[in-house]
């Protein structure tokens, strides 16, 4: 993860094809990666962390700037309690085992979603990783916990609402710029690619507005089973891509515009 470079064929790397900036992924599958193997649950999300370990040595590889991780839903909650107390067991040993190699590698860690559900230890936990990571520069991996994107779009229209009120900004002045300013990943450059693993097509409520003029690969791959390989050919698909964010594509790449005829 650091500086840009392209993707061509899977494992390979080519000058002349863009490589996203920021890349934010579903990990989908780690229950029925388990059950496939008669494992517990637990079992295949153990196995989706050492799959996070091989995905950020290939943004390191392919030098992205941003990596997304969609860990814990606002959602997921609602799962059996056994399986949420082992998800919430595994984030917080990762935290501990994980932090000191990220910030070795100077890379920061950030955190989105809601964190007052979580245990006082889990928090501080939490606080500690962005603080001790915090002023590194070589990548970001940021990790989505109780985060959901209707969430993320309210609190943003509460917080501009709130500096109304105080006299701060007029409602005029709020504009999509200012939104996106205000929302969860209003630092960061929006998603240009998102991955999601396990077969399914949809965002399951994340980042709803980042992911307005992002590119999507779906790919039936469990994410336990998503190595390094996998994220080479999601990234050489992208790279055939021509983005146009609305406009239309010209024959050098240039998104033209400008203003409609009548």
């Amino acid at each position: 993860m650091g500086s840009k470079s392209g993707t061509s064929e899977p494992g390979s790397r080519s000058s002349d094809v863009q490589t996203p900036r920021h890349v934010a992924i579903i990990m989908d599958g780690n229950n029925r990666w388990a059950r496939k193997r008669s494992l517990p649950g637990v079992a295949g999300h153990r196995a989706g962390v050492e799959a996070v370990r091989g995905v950020m040595r290939a943004c390191r590889e392919h030098g992205i700037e941003v990596l997304t991780l969609f860990a814990f839903s606002s959602e997921n909650w609602s799962r059996p309690l056994p399986e949420v107390r082992s998800l919430l067991a595994l984030f917080s040993r990762y935290l501990r085992t994980e932090v000191k190699q990220l910030h070795e590698d100077n890379v920061r860690l950030c955190f989105i979603g809601k964190r007052n559900r979580f245990s006082a230890g889990l928090q501080r936990l939490i606080n500690h990783a962005e603080t001790v990571t915090a002023n590194n520069t070589a990548a970001t991996v940021v990790i989505a916990v109780d985060y959901g994107g209707q969430w993320d779009i309210a609190q943003a229209a509460q917080t501009l609402a709130e500096r109304c009120q105080r006299g701060e900004i007029q409602p005029s002045d709020i504009t999509e710029e200012l939104m996106q300013s205000t929302l969860s990943l209003g630092d960061f450059p929006s998603p240009d690619l998102c991955i999601r693993t396990g077969g399914d097509a949809r965002i399951s409520n994340f980042l709803l507005w980042d992911f307005a003029y992002s590119e999507f690969y779906f790919t039936p791959v469990l994410w336990p089973d998503f190595g390094e390989l996998e994220f080479a050919r999601a990234l050489a698909d992208y790279g055939k891509r021509e983005r146009r964010f609305g406009g239309r594509g010209e024959p050098d790449g240039i998104v033209s515009g400008g203003s409609l005829d009548a």
